[in-house]
């Protein structure tokens, strides 16, 4: 079920799959309370997500977050598959901040993705169809079938992750500060990786003129912005109420629980 509110719509269900085929768009340019990995099984045409124009086509991918606006500017009749999603299915489960959490957090932080899409490898296209053609079948009773539509959403984004050129191995890396964002999402379970003199080498920069690089391109210092991505994630796995504060202070590497209640106290 959905609201309508100035333009954005509102999803209450944990999890909802849609599936359309049609020759125009009727919807306005919107904003919503929920992710959405949106599968284009055939048609052509424009996707435009916060005034950026991506053409479309056969088996192509997006995904787009709860601040992201979007529509449809159809030119061939196009077939759509939805996969809709809040936060309360992503955590539902004690078991969920695992691998698969991670990385699906790591693909909500992927701002370049949301606004270009995604580029498979000519192997993994047609799994990717299978994927979302059994999310399809699924779609009549999306409650009962959560745990399968789970199943089906961790293969995607396992193969959408090993797709990411920032994800993929490479000799010669640079100081691009996407290239920063991508390592700090990644590694954010990991403290070690985050030290400067670890960092440095990684993006060909010295350890010193690291810090002042980020700072000067982002508006706050290295430390502070690891400091509140890591307290956004804590937040949400506390919001949830799945996991113990041991738990979650052992997913993100830290000492103990007092260390993690020093994050969450610390001002910002």
């Amino acid at each position: 079920m959905y609201i309508s509110e100035m333009k954005r719509y509102r999803q209450f269900e944990p999890v909802v799959i849609s599936e359309l085929k049609t020759k125009e768009w009727t919807h306005p340019e919107h904003n919503h309370n929920h992710y959405e990995l949106i599968f284009i099984v055939d048609g052509a045409g424009t996707h435009v997500i916060n005034g950026n124009a991506v053409p479309y086509k056969n088996d192509s991918i997006f995904f787009i977050g709860p601040e992201e606006h979007h529509y449809f500017e159809i030119k061939e009749e196009t077939h759509f598959i939805y996969l809709k999603f809040t936060d309360t299915y992503i955590y539902r489960s004690r078991n969920g901040a695992g691998t698969e959490i991670q990385q699906l957090e790591y693909l909500i932080k992927s701002r370049e993705t949301h606004h270009a899409g995604f580029s498979l490898a000519a192997k993994d296209s047609p799994i990717v169809r299978s994927l979302f053609n059994v999310i399809a079948l699924l779609k009549s009773d999306p409650f009962a079938n959560q745990d399968l539509i789970w199943n089906q959403l961790v293969s995607i984004v396992t193969l959408l992750m090993r797709n990411m050129p920032e994800l993929q191995t490479h000799n010669n890396r640079n100081s691009d500060l996407q290239a920063m964002f991508c390592y700090i999402h990644k590694n954010i379970y990991h403290p070690d990786l985050l030290r400067s003199e670890i960092m440095a080498p990684h993006f060909n920069l010295a350890t010193d003129y690291l810090g002042a690089y980020f700072k000067r391109h982002v508006g706050l210092t290295l430390r502070m912005y690891i400091h509140q991505y890591r307290r956004a994630l804590i937040q949400q796995r506390m919001t949830a109420g799945k996991m113990i504060l041991k738990e979650i202070a052992e997913e993100f590497g830290l000492t103990d629980v007092s260390h993690l209640t020093k994050i969450m106290k610390k001002k910002i």
